[in-house]
């Protein structure tokens, strides 16, 4: 039994050998995927062909299929109102205007279009920056600081919110999203001291049906408010039930969703229901496969880079979500309640809400259930939304996001300390017997097994773990994985600034004087930590905070300096942990 043991041990102390050698290879290669995926979301983006006019080619299409409501129904292009093409004029728009949106109420089914998220510029104007850099003698680029366009009815951009109502079998046709509705205003703006804003659209037909589309804006939300009124003074019953859906076509730097390996934040198609919870559409999904799932509450949605549009049906009723795949490249999701009957001479109201905003979780949390998983944190969720909590928190008392990362690294620093005191420990321990392991291999150059049966005995004598050195790295790539998508994905996050020239942190350091600052403290830090006993290794280490420093170059300036405090806080731990071992000696 013993003699098996010999050739496992030697194995064991060449693994332990190189293992934080490796480990620190994997971190960096993780690091550079990372940027990879960094500069596809925010590096150019292919221009996009344009596209046929979405409504010549078939007005019904996007229409969703009245299947599945009840047995005998028919198809909704046989029961919804329609309107001749020449007749239906998209400039016969309504402008919308609260302290947080501007959009446009198309006419023709009350479609929403063209919304504007007036508190998120494009771009940010920075005269802190743009002072700096011309002082330097650098050119100030023209800022776009025009709002972040959400819903656009332009084709190369198209994303619009269609509703309407569909008919059951064999009663009178509804008022789809291709149905001109009537306003007696063009315009709305939510006036100072005013906390709602009410925009109604009507649609009558030949045999007594009154149809009401009213929409509900409050100061301060991203939550609107439908409400379709059905008015039968018909003299029969009238049956049928409401649709509501998202039609876009997917941005290129968008489509097919994550990159190999999940390392870049998802875009494109979501739905919540009861059963499976939170799940993703992709474009590629809705392309195999036309989506039919009924459920209590829930609600459908299209994502995006730091923002949102979800349609949330009534939570007490069974909803039906669906999706289809048009032609040109469009794609919608939606959902549609199931069927009422209106008698005659009464009237009854469909209810749903549309969201359309920055995906900020205590607001999204407060709309729906699950709405806030819109933030996407890859598979390090159950990470993700505990450091985003606390960064909350501690924005919350310092009033600057820069400080609550600041924050949060001490928070993590001091959650770790343990672990880091050991292996910082065990580390000033092999520094100090790094002269004596020299010595072994020069004696025992030739004889490699020897060499570490050595080693491993004076690792025992001197009570060192070899891979105690390995925690902070392994503690490390989790946190800053998830720091990456917290980051990355955290709309608070955009355009936030921290102090002087850092006026962004969800972007790179513009003078990159961070990462020159974290390459230094890498560098500072890896001289107190034991060399490795290969040569080679030990070159390639030598080179390391170089690699990152070029790395983190193109990195967001929140993430860089999360990793400057903590190599400074890991400096100032082990450098005096270092001393006093040498006390020691």
């Amino acid at each position: 039994m013993k003699v098996a043991l010999i050739p496992f041990r030697k194995n064991l102390v060449i693994r332990m050998d190189n293992i934080r050698f490796v480990l620190i290879v994997t971190f960096a290669m993780l690091v550079f995927m990372l940027q990879q995926a960094w500069q596809l979301d925010y590096g150019p983006k292919p221009e996009v062909a344009a596209i046929a006019d979405p409504v010549a080619v078939n007005t019904k299409e996007d229409l969703p299929s009245a299947t599945g409501a009840s047995a005998g129904t028919e198809t909704a292009e046989q029961n919804t109102a329609a309107v001749p093409l020449a007749t239906a004029s998209s400039a016969n728009v309504i402008t919308v205007k609260t302290d947080v949106l501007a959009l446009q109420i198309d006419l023709q089914g009350g479609t929403i279009q063209n919304l504007d998220l007036l508190n998120y510029p494009v771009e940010k104007s920075n005269t802190v920056v743009d002072k700096l850099r011309e002082m330097v003698g650098l050119s100030v680029a023209e800022k776009n600081t025009a709002p972040v366009r959400l819903f656009d009815s332009s084709q190369e951009k198209l994303f619009v919110a269609q509703s309407g109502l569909i008919a059951d079998s064999g009663f009178a046709a509804a008022p789809s999203h291709h149905t001109v509705f009537k306003n007696e205003q063009t315009s709305y703006d939510l006036k100072e001291g005013q906390d709602s804003l009410a925009v109604p659209l009507t649609w009558t037909d030949n045999n007594g049906l009154t149809i009401t589309k009213l929409f509900t804006f409050k100061r301060g939300s991203y939550d609107i408010t439908l409400e379709q009124k059905v008015k039968n003074d018909s003299g029969k019953p009238w049956s049928g039930r409401q649709y509501s859906q998202l039609l876009r076509v997917p941005d290129t730097s968008s489509k097919g969703g994550m990159l190999t390996g999940g390392m870049r934040a998802y875009a494109g198609g979501v739905i919540y229901t009861e059963k499976e919870k939170y799940q993703k559409i992709s474009y590629d999904d809705m392309a195999d496969e036309n989506l039919d799932v009924a459920t209590k509450g829930g609600w459908t949605a299209m994502i995006q880079h730091y923002f949102a549009s979800a349609w949330i049906p009534p939570a007490d009723q069974e909803n039906h979500f669906y999706t289809k795949t048009l032609n040109d490249g469009r794609y919608v999701i939606g959902t549609y309640s199931p069927v009422v009957t209106v008698n005659a001479n009464s009237d009854v109201q469909f209810v749903a809400q549309l969201f359309a905003g920055p995906k900020i979780q205590p607001m999204m949390e407060k709309i729906a259930p699950g709405l806030e998983l819109t933030v996407d944190y890859s598979f390090l969720t159950f990470i993700g939304k505990p450091i985003y909590w606390l960064l909350n928190q501690i924005h919350d008392a310092a009033g600057n996001w820069g400080v609550a990362i600041i924050g949060v690294t001490l928070c993590i620093k001091l959650l770790f300390f343990p672990l880091s005191q050991s292996s910082y420990k065990s580390m000033a321990k092999m520094r100090k017997i790094q002269p004596r392991l020299k010595e072994l291999q020069e004696r025992f150059a030739d004889d490699r097994p020897r060499f570490n049966t050595e080693m491993m005995a004076l690792y025992k004598k001197e009570k060192v773990n070899p891979l105690g050195g390995c925690l902070p790295i392994l503690i490390q790539i989790p946190v800053f994985m998830c720091l990456y998508w917290v980051l990355s994905e955290t709309v608070e996050f955009r355009q936030a600034p921290f102090m002087l020239w850092i006026q962004d942190l969800s972007i790179q350091d513009p003078f990159y004087v961070l990462p020159v600052i974290m390459g230094i403290t890498m560098k500072i830090q890896q001289g107190l930590n034991p060399a490795p006993i290969d040569p080679i290794q030990a070159k390639v280490m030598k080179m390391f905070p170089i690699v990152f420093t070029i790395f983190f170059l193109f990195f967001p300036a929140g993430l860089v300096l999360y990793w400057v405090v903590n190599n400074t806080l890991s400096i100032i731990q082990q450098s005096y942990i270092t001393k006093q071992i040498a006390k020691t000696a």
